[in-house]
């Protein structure tokens, strides 16, 4: 475990080596592995020696399947896909999974500079909402579209076997090009809402993200966002079915998980990590939403 009290974003090479220590991942990720890699899923996930706690990843990874079912939580949804379906876990999000799935398909992570360059967009997380933390992750595919995404994975994976990165631009332009196929098929997180609404709701998702060690009042996102806390509750509950307090509550809990997955920290460090000085009110929202102390939650991830 990290001693320190950051939470360590896996590369890619430290993830594998940590959950599946293996040499075959030699032969089937390659040195570039810190800006892509794809292979298929029931080859990597066969390596995975125990499950995989709350953990944050440097890369976008993507899972697509043609057998079978993967369960995945990603922030603080569990979500299950099927044969013609896609999971998107954004770089930087929380997410955990169990050992047990029988599936085959595809899996592949991707740095955004890959996305940059001679074909690509100068910013990818705008263009594919898919690819934001506060997008929706599950993706049902169409046959027509279900078939091209299997083709373009097939090319990227034999281009990636035979020459690794050396041809970028090949990587670029299949990559855009299932991106693309995907948003044209992408169903947004909403329940309703006019698109000032929706956009007021993404907003307070994505600022959850980056200040919930330190910000966790309504009042303090409708500060940030210029509007009345009262609104933000209306706007939030409106489009997500949730309130923003829950959405907050959430977010310290998953950051809480990572911290007790990967450090040393004693609970009340870990509660002053994610903005308590109060350990005991800490422990009862950890409870609240995860059924368990965060003692009993380390215990339980120590054992598995």
């Amino acid at each position: 475990m990290d001693n320190s009290g950051k939470i360590r974003l896996y590369d890619t090479r430290s993830f594998t080596r940590k959950f599946m220590p293996s040499d075959t991942l030699k032969n089937i990720v390659k040195v570039e592995e810190h800006k892509f890699f794809i292979t298929r899923i029931e080859e990597m996930y066969q390596l995975v020696r125990h499950n995989v706690p709350a953990s944050r990843s440097t890369i976008h990874s993507i899972l697509y399947l043609t057998e079978g079912e993967a369960v995945m939580k990603i922030g603080s949804e569990v979500y299950k896909i099927k044969k013609d379906e896609m999971l998107f876990v954004p770089a930087g999000q929380v997410f955990s999974f169990q050992t047990g799935d029988i599936n085959k398909g595809y899996i592949c992570g991707l740095h955004n500079d890959l996305l940059i360059g001679k074909f690509g967009k100068t910013d990818p997380l705008k263009e594919f909402e898919f690819l934001r933390v506060w997008g929706n992750p599950r993706i049902t595919l169409n046959a027509e579209t279900s078939e091209f995404i299997h083709h373009i994975l097939k090319r990227l994976l034999v281009e990636y076997i035979q020459n690794g990165l050396k041809n970028q631009d090949i990587f670029q332009s299949y990559l855009l090009a299932l991106f693309c196929e995907v948003k044209n098929v992408y169903q947004p997180l909403t329940i309703s809402g006019k698109a000032s609404s929706i956009s007021i709701t993404n907003k307070f998702k994505e600022l959850v993200f980056s200040n919930i060690k330190d910000k966790h009042l309504v009042s303090d996102y409708a500060s940030l966002l210029n509007i009345s806390p009262n609104h933000l509750n209306k706007t939030v509950k409106a489009v997500t079915a949730k309130s923003p307090t829950k959405w907050i509550d959430e977010a310290i809990v998953s950051e809480a998980k990572v911290l007790l997955c990967q450090s040393e920290l004693s609970i009340s460090e870990v509660a002053m990590e994610v903005g308590f000085e109060d350990q005991s009110y800490f422990t009862r929202l950890f409870k609240k939403y995860e059924k368990m102390t965060p003692t009993d939650f380390r215990k339980m991830i120590e054992m598995s």
